[in-house]
């Protein structure tokens, strides 16, 4: 890999047991795996040469490698253009390019493709890395040349080429717009050949990137390559309500993930009776008001109360039509209603673990108040112990062995103090204190 900011290390995967090399090449748009790397050909069979370079964004063309260069999955190349060069990145080399030929560009024909010049050197790569910066600071110029033309389009990226001899502007914009002018003022102010290219909004979405309302990056700039068209009744089979807000994505179109779960739900309703047959029973005619596909459920309603729903499944619904159909009515439709038994977990919740709000509580650690005990050290040696609270009381320290004829040291409180056993012999006067 050309990064190691992912969990590979920047070498061979850890997760995939070296079943080829991690071809992403770096954190890139539309990446592809080359599961086919580690596959051997067949003997006496060159390797094939065309190769799918990707350029800014999601922007990706064929080259031949006439010259053989030995290329991999991440590396630098100049590739021809007209008029000049340009830099890319290899995307995509051997067996699978082949695929991807098949897949993307079935008319190709590799003996008219644009040739690699060589593996690009640093003096390309700065000059690649130069023509990078500049897009932003001309981007913005543009947009102030075409808002003074009074030109209603919106000039949404600037790609460089690699020699800094062309540049190609993407617009967006509802009609035609006439942009004669506005290519001379830009050629006369930027000095380069300019190239202007109109695309859609759900084109423009992918340039420019972002993260969808599912909390994940847009899927057009990630790997989606073709943009269907999405319609609304996409919505209506999925039992999705009709919300523009909800259903629109960053580029103002509907959605395209709305096409990925349809042909499921296609294939299921086949198997649902038909949702516009009214249910007649002696309490009244029952419509329908929506479908669960997955729990796989029909709910009705009586015409004029729409206060109580009745859930039936759909071999339950044909049984009651049926029963119209031979001029027959049951009394209500709860009689036709299966009763669903829940399971309960077979875990019990000890902890609180399910509970939403679990961390909404307060949890207050109990203190316990301790009266540190300082000792104090005296100078024959022993001790007092004190505490260090105001509400101690005072505790009187022994004097010295007083001469005959000197006061005697009085203490404050008047409770007697126990005798102590003596210290040492030797010094029986430190025995016992004086009152």
């Amino acid at each position: 890999m050309s990064c190691s900011n992912c969990s590979s290390g920047g070498g061979t995967p850890r997760g995939c047991k070296n079943n080829g090399n991690c071809s992403s090449g770096g954190c890139n748009k539309l990446e592809v795996f080359d599961w086919l790397a580690n596959v051997a050909l067949p003997s006496g069979q060159s390797p094939y040469d065309i190769v799918e370079v990707r350029f800014k964004n999601s922007r990706k063309s064929f080259f031949r490698n006439a010259k053989g260069f030995s290329l991999h999955v991440g590396d630098v190349i100049v590739v021809e253009t007209s008029p000049g060069y340009d830099i890319g990145v290899v995307s995509v080399v051997g067996e699978l390019a082949k695929i991807q030929v098949k897949k993307k560009a079935p008319g190709f024909k590799p003996m008219e493709a644009k040739k690699i010049v060589r593996i690009a050197t640093q003096e390309d790569i700065d000059k690649w890395s130069k023509a990078r910066a500049l897009e932003k600071e001309v981007m913005y110029k543009s947009r102030t040349l075409a808002v003074n033309l009074n030109l209603e389009m919106k000039i949404s990226d600037v790609e460089y080429q690699g020699d800094l001899s062309k540049a190609t502007f993407y617009y967006t914009a509802e009609g035609r717009v006439d942009f004669r002018q506005l290519i001379k003022d830009m050629a006369d102010q930027f000095k380069i050949r300019v190239e202007m290219r109109q695309i859609g909004s759900r084109q423009e979405a992918s340039r420019l990137g972002g993260i969808g309302s599912c909390g994940r990056e847009l899927c057009c700039s990630t790997w989606l390559t073709d943009f269907r068209s999405v319609s609304t009744s996409a919505a209506r089979y999925q039992q999705l309500s009709l919300n523009p807000q909800k259903l629109a994505g960053q580029c103002g179109k509907l959605k395209c993930c709305l096409n990925y779960e349809l042909d499921m739900y296609l294939d299921e309703i086949k198997s649902f009776p038909k949702t516009d047959t009214k249910l007649r029973t002696e309490k009244g005619n029952a419509y329908h008001i929506k479908t669960d596909v997955f729990k796989r459920q029909m709910w009705y309603a009586y015409e004029g109360d729409n206060s109580g729903l009745v859930a039936l499944s759909p071999e339950r619904v044909r049984e009651v039509a049926k029963l119209n159909a031979d001029g027959k009515k049951p009394f209500e439709l709860v009689e036709f209603k299966e009763v669903v038994e829940v399971k309960e977990p077979d875990y019990s919740n000890v902890v609180g673990q399910d509970s939403l709000n679990r961390f909404e509580h307060a949890f207050k650690a109990k203190k316990k108040k301790k009266k540190p005990v300082n000792k104090r050290p005296i100078e024959n040696g022993a001790s007092i112990a004190t505490a260090s609270t105001p509400t101690a009381r005072p505790v009187s320290t022994p004097t010295a062995p007083t001469q005959e004829g000197a006061p005697v040291a009085k203490r404050k409180n008047k409770r007697p103090f126990k005798k102590k056993r003596p210290n040492s012999p030797e010094n029986p006067s430190s025995n016992e204190q004086s009152a």
